[in-house]
């Protein structure tokens, strides 16, 4: 069987782009270790009101740690928990999200925080809150009918 030339230089391109795009992913997966974070912390659903922090939804100040607050948020059918949050400003804030039913989006608007939030996993995020004003939680994963009116605020204050 005979292959023409240009045919045997692309069979040869595709296998190395192959190669290589393989073996990037796995120096990524395996000798540094990247994995996708949301893997990384579960729950059980069904005890989420009864699991610490959860049980206590939102903002505590921390001590010891490379952040000075912890904002934990609870997604339920068509709300946020609780529903409007004062950041100082300046402030290094660990967001730790996660949801009893559905999947739901947790999209902090006006920076970079976006989230996919899953039952059974807790979502991370650590962000700093520089710029005084009032920030939009949205969902912006769509969770039924009432998708729409799920919204939270976060005011960043002096």
């Amino acid at each position: 069987m005979h292959i023409h030339k240009f045919e045997k230089v692309w069979l040869i391109f595709g296998i190395a782009m192959l190669i290589v795009f393989l073996s990037v992913l796995g120096v990524s997966a395996f000798y540094l270790g990247n994995q996708p974070p949301s893997c990384l912390n579960t729950i059980d659903p069904a005890k989420v009101d009864t699991t610490a922090p959860f049980d206590k939804p939102g903002l505590k100040k921390v001590e010891g740690k490379e952040w000075d607050y912890e904002l934990v948020i609870v997604a339920s059918m068509f709300n946020y928990n609780p529903g409007a949050v004062e950041i100082p400003k300046g402030s290094k804030v660990k967001v730790m999200v996660t949801t009893k039913d559905v999947i739901h989006g947790f999209e902090i608007a006006g920076t970079n925080v976006n989230m996919m939030v899953e039952p059974g996993f807790i979502s991370e995020y650590v962000a700093s809150f520089n710029k005084t004003g009032e920030f939009t939680i949205v969902c912006n994963e769509y969770c039924g009918m009432g998708h729409h009116m799920m919204t939270s605020k976060i005011e960043v204050v002096e």
